[in-house]
């Protein structure tokens, strides 16, 4: 049997972990939630008065909303650039900030700005790998990778990997170095279109809401 959720209920999708609470922070400090909302690892729905939240993997936020099982969701700008989905992406929540970056040995540096013809590419990003290196006219091999990417170029399975970046800690640990900066990537609140329509008194002061604590800073 099939368990729907309450129709009378925005609900949102958010992603585990570190977003989530930061996310919930932020609702908080606007006054979109009453009281904080806590994660619970063996949740994957936790309902309030006004939201169900369902917690899912960061990767899959895009597609809940897009799909309408959720009526908003919050994803950072490197899966909304992977995913392309079709969705309204109405606020820049300033959290999650990193870069999406090439990377590399640094004694390749000089083939990587030789004007080359061909790389091999490992990533999770397979789009935005293509989408890049074609607008530079660069054909690239692109290996997916899903984890210990920093891994290929050590190896020589990949001439270069392209991923989001924090700190860099990860790659100077692993001996490696920026090569070239794609572009930042921060959450964006994102919106089910239908639901934007359907569902915009709900939806609208929330967004309001937000986009004033962006302006105040």
């Amino acid at each position: 049997m099939v368990r729907k959720l309450p129709q009378d209920r925005l609900t949102v999708a958010l992603p585990k972990g570190r977003l989530f609470d930061q996310v919930i922070s932020i609702f908080s400090s606007v006054g979109i939630l009453d009281k904080p909302v806590r994660q619970d690892t063996r949740k994957l729905v936790i309902q309030t008065d006004r939201f169900n939240f369902l917690l899912v993997r960061a990767k899959d936020v895009p597609t809940y909303v897009e799909y309408g099982v959720a009526d908003m969701g919050v994803a950072g700008d490197d899966l909304i650039l992977e995913m392309k989905p079709d969705v309204y992406i109405p606020v820049d929540l300033g959290v999650g900030v990193c870069t999406i970056m090439v990377a590399g040995l640094p004694e390749d540096k000089d083939k990587y700005f030789s004007n080359p013809t061909s790389l091999r590419v490992a990533t999770k990003y397979p789009n935005i790998t293509r989408d890049f290196f074609g607008k530079k006219g660069v054909k690239v091999q692109v290996i997916e990778l899903y984890g210990s990417i920093e891994l290929a170029p050590l190896v020589g399975l990949a001439d270069f990997i392209v991923d989001i970046v924090e700190t860099g800690r990860t790659l100077k640990e692993n001996g490696l170095v920026v090569i070239e900066q794609i572009r930042p990537s921060s959450a964006k609140l994102i919106v089910n279109r239908a639901s934007y329509k359907t569902k915009n008194e709900s939806i609208m002061p929330i967004i309001q809401k937000l986009e004033n604590k962006l302006v105040k800073g």
